[in-house]
């Protein structure tokens, strides 16, 4: 009996000392369990970092690459590639960008209006003010007529003109690198010297006059060719060097030697085709140009050769 309770007794202890041994270790696990989630947490914050660190290099890698998606490697703005939003495009071997784009991208502060009813744009900074319009075939700058031989054109939802223009409304030199075949834009001023200061206003005054009377009538490039004849002539070393100088030339404008052309008032696309071409416009059929004439049988039919007709005048260079 004592056998037997003692036998008992200690298959008790034995099964307590199972059940301790049992319990032990499943303690362990939650202890080690819970300093290893202090650990893994701890851990995965050190892993975290470092996901984060490679999230950062994954992210900068991207956007180096939607960085490279996004800008235009050939077109540089002061070293840096133009956002692709300047819409760059080759024509003829002229670059051309979008107007908003491009301001855009000169100036971040520049504001872009557009008017569908009227197709115009316009581009304001605090020292500038753009219109260019659909079809026109000048852009405005601060007064400044800039010439574009080709209009301001819609291409692909974007007002489309050349590079220089931009470039020149913002005062800003546009350069050309042959080896890497990329176009580089400096950044000047930021706005482009004002028409009010910058047009001579006694040659501004008779060449519009000159071309009203000569062409008035006449289709603007007419116009303007009238007045690039004139100014072929001041830079030429046999005419005067001034623009009234070569108007007041024996037997050339004899509207000028008679005082009527003092008189007239020139009519708005005579004063912007003077405006265009003493901003450095040329029309190309007639460049180099030092006559024209509208009648038959005149002293340049018959002794120049004729490069361009335009309306109703021929030029001979």
């Amino acid at each position: 009996m004592i056998r037997k309770l003692f036998s008992v007794t200690l298959c008790a202890f034995a099964l307590l000392l199972l059940m301790g041994a049992s319990s032990v270790p499943e303690q362990t696990v939650t202890i080690v369990a819970e300093e290893g989630s202090v650990s893994t947490n701890s851990g995965v914050t050190l892993e975290t970092d470092k996901v984060s660190d490679e999230a950062v290099h994954g992210a900068a890698g991207a956007s180096l690459i939607e960085l490279a998606e996004n800008t235009d490697s050939k077109l540089l703005i002061d070293g840096v590639p133009a956002p692709s939003a300047v819409a760059r495009m080759q024509k003829d071997g002229i670059t051309y960008v979008s107007l908003a784009g491009m301001a855009k991208a000169l100036d971040d502060t520049a504001q872009v209006q557009w008017d569908s009813g009227t197709g115009v744009a316009t581009v304001t900074t605090a020292n500038l003010n753009v219109t260019a319009k659909v079809g026109q075939l000048y852009m405005v700058a601060n007064g400044r007529y800039l010439y574009l031989p080709e209009s301001a054109q819609v291409v692909e939802g974007r007002l489309t003109v050349p590079l220089w223009a931009v470039a020149e409304a913002f005062d800003a030199k546009v350069g050309w690198d042959s080896a890497t075949g990329t176009v580089t834009v400096t950044r000047g001023s930021g706005a482009i010297q004002s028409g009010e200061s910058y047009y001579d206003q006694n040659d501004l005054f008779w060449l519009s006059r000159l071309i009203y009377a000569e062409s008035g009538n006449q289709p603007l490039e007419g116009q303007m060719a009238v007045g690039n004849v004139v100014l072929n002539r001041v830079a030429s070393p046999i005419y005067p060097n001034t623009i009234e100088g070569v108007l007041a030339q024996k037997n050339q404008f004899s509207t000028y030697r008679s005082g009527s052309l003092a008189k007239r008032t020139p009519n708005e696309s005579s004063v912007i085709a003077a405006k265009l071409v003493l901003d450095g416009g040329v029309v190309e059929e007639t460049r180099g140009a030092l006559y024209f004439d509208s009648s038959v049988g005149s002293w340049a039919s018959r002794n120049r050769n004729c490069i361009a007709v335009i309306g109703g005048h021929k030029f001979y260079d």
